[in-house]
């Protein structure tokens, strides 16, 4: 009986002993993703070795030739690198979508209603400080401020931080009438710790990327990375993104 386990275990791909596959990944996608690794982990004994970047790193380093098993990005630069050959174009998957949204911390007493434009405007304006990570949603955000005619009168309260990460932990901690804008899985990862999810931006403008997830032509093992890619794929793993957040 052992020697046929033995012998079952060796015919599945990275069973016995468990094999590696890199990744290079959009910063955006680690909620949903950490999860699906420790599940990967459970279900074949192989590892995803995940490097998060945010949009801009991660074009560089695949831009200068940063070898990978397995791409996660956004349209712009997975569509950039199908063209370049640099993905196999029949190997990929669509993980899901995400928006941003707008987070306080809970028993602050202050819970900004957020359900449409005029609403989301006078919350602006009411709260104290106005907390995003540049580059991240904060790229969006400046813009968006500015075309609502609003960036005169926030750009005093504006604190900006390098991720999404420093801006939920200010939120956390801070005092008064705060507002945090980051995706809305990042904050999810944080409600547990005492922060609120009030509600995504109003639906006109929301601001939503999509991500997926390609085998590189380059990959050290692409047999295992194709595998992983139907992996991804699956019911269960759908289920993990769209309970984290992805739409």
């Amino acid at each position: 009986m052992r020697l046929t386990a033995l012998l079952l275990a060796c015919a599945l791909p990275g069973a016995a002993a468990g094999a590696d596959l890199k990744v290079l990944s959009s910063a955006a996608v680690a909620p949903g993703l950490a999860k699906v690794a420790e599940q990967y982990r459970k279900d074949t004994k192989n590892r995803l070795r995940v490097s998060y970047a945010n949009p801009q790193q991660l074009e560089r380093r695949v831009g200068a030739g940063e070898s990978a098993d397995i791409l996660i990005a956004s349209p712009g630069l997975m569509n950039d690198q199908l063209r370049r050959n640099k993905i196999e174009p029949d190997q990929h998957v669509f993980l899901g979508k995400v928006g941003i949204g707008v987070a306080v911390r809970s028993g602050a007493g202050f819970e900004p209603d957020v359900a449409n434009l005029e609403r989301f405007k006078q919350a602006l304006l009411s709260a104290d400080a106005i907390v995003y990570a540049q580059p991240g949603p904060g790229t969006y955000l400046e813009k968006l401020f500015e075309l609502l005619g609003l960036e005169d009168k926030v750009k005093p309260r504006i604190v900006r931080y390098a991720g999404s990460t420093q801006v939920l932990e200010h939120i956390l901690g801070g005092k008064g009438l705060e507002i945090g804008f980051a995706t809305i899985p990042e904050i999810r990862l944080f409600e547990a710790k005492g922060l609120k999810l009030v509600g995504p931006l109003p639906e006109q403008i929301q601001s939503v990327t999509a991500y997926s997830a390609g085998v590189m032509t380059e990959a050290a093992d692409a047999d295992l990375a194709r595998e992983f890619i139907q992996y991804l794929g699956t019911p269960s793993v759908k289920a993990i993104f769209t309970t984290a957040g992805y739409d």
